[in-house]
């Protein structure tokens, strides 16, 4: 049996998730007969068969991700011949190059794709320059030889490239994630703290509001399964608690907050705190939460739009408390105003639900301590 292996996909893309397989085990193929499809961060990308032959074995079904130069297939004939992982897309020299067109970031582009002939995409591979940044210049949209080496100056120029490791690479593929499959809207409004007293603990106050906001409407702490298009609702509340730190955006969980006193809240929050800057916090810590909260007003912002990670479906932001008039008994007053966005998924939330949640979570901040 000869093993063919993932072959390099371009474009800086070491792995990819199978999507669909074209040929079932037993199946006799001919060469560049489509075999498989796979999904990457950028494209779906249809991967022919290397050469003809009888498929005997599939080394990974659709949903598992499989690294460049792992085992793809396995073939027996007189044809095959053992693959080491070539380039998709690359032709024997003297055959007539072919124009490939590759949807953009998200897999599902509107219309229109990039354009660029398999030589051009080895060329982009070797100067390591993304095709989606290229500006094409050629005919219909295509992008040559020179535009690629126009775009590997300008980063030579920009310096050396921080491929994104750890915190920063979870966090950008968790983006990426929500991006794709959240429907999100987001609602703003301020709460007036004025009856607050000094020295507050805004962090566990949010956490109080958040919380009578979930009792409020339950629809807001849940998971979405979207596949299914099935929700849970949770009973518990679970906060995720948004933490930046120089390593990149943390969050961990806060288990049963609904449980918990102000003061052992408090003790709680210190802890992981802690745990997270020492680098100690277990996995078990940073999933599961089913509702997030995002104090960026620590730092800056009056409002945001927050990210929704599933299978989460609300976040509450707080923005920075500031001084501002109000109109109290038909006069002018100044008092401390709270600015809140809540980020919802539009999907399994309705307006309604979120306008209640967030109506809740405001009145709960506008009580007295």
């Amino acid at each position: 049996m000869r093993i063919f292996k993932l072959p390099d996909l371009g474009e800086g893309l070491h792995e990819a998730e199978i999507a669909q397989w074209h040929v079932q085990e037993g199946d006799e193929v001919q060469a560049d007969q489509p075999l498989v499809s796979v999904e990457t961060a950028k494209a779906i990308v249809d991967i022919p068969a290397p050469y003809a032959g009888r498929m005997v074995k599939r080394f990974a079904q659709p949903g598992e991700v499989v690294h460049v130069g792992a085992p793809l297939a396995g073939f027996e004939g007189e044809a095959a011949e053992e693959d080491t992982g070539t380039v998709v897309g690359q032709m024997p020299a003297g055959q007539r190059e072919r124009v490939e067109e590759t949807p953009g970031l998200l897999a599902r582009p509107i219309g229109g794709g990039i354009k660029a002939t398999p030589a051009v995409r080895a060329l982009a591979q070797k100067l390591q320059v993304d095709l989606a940044m290229v500006t094409p210049t050629g005919p219909d949209g295509l992008i040559t030889a020179a535009d690629v080496q126009r775009v590997a100056r300008i980063l030579a120029e920009a310096g050396p490239r921080e491929m994104l490791r750890g915190v920063r690479r979870a966090m950008a593929q968790n983006m990426t994630l929500a991006n794709a499959e959240v429907a999100s809207a987001t609602l703003v409004e301020d709460a007036d703290i004025h009856a607050w007293r000094t020295g507050e603990d805004v962090t566990v106050r949010l956490i109080r509001a958040l919380v009578a906001g979930c009792r409020a409407e339950p629809a807001l702490n849940a998971w979405y399964d979207a596949q299914a298009m099935a929700r849970w609702l949770v009973k518990d509340v679970h906060l995720g608690l948004a933490v930046d730190t120089p390593d990149g955006l943390f969050v961990p969980v806060i288990r049963n907050v609904d449980k918990m006193e102000p003061q052992v809240l408090r003790k709680a929050i210190d802890q992981l705190v802690e745990d997270m800057k020492a680098r100690r916090l277990p996995p078990e810590d940073l999933r599961g939460n089913t509702i997030t909260l995002s104090n960026f007003g620590m730092i800056a912002g009056r409002y945001a739009a927050p990210v929704v990670l599933p299978p989460t479906v609300a976040i509450l932001g707080a923005g920075r408390i500031r001084d501002a008039v109000v109109a109290v008994g038909g006069q002018p007053a100044v008092h401390r105003l709270l600015p809140l966005s809540l980020t919802f998924d539009h999907r399994t939330v309705t307006g309604g639900e979120a306008g209640r949640f967030l109506a809740a979570v405001i009145a709960d901040l506008e009580k007295p301590a």
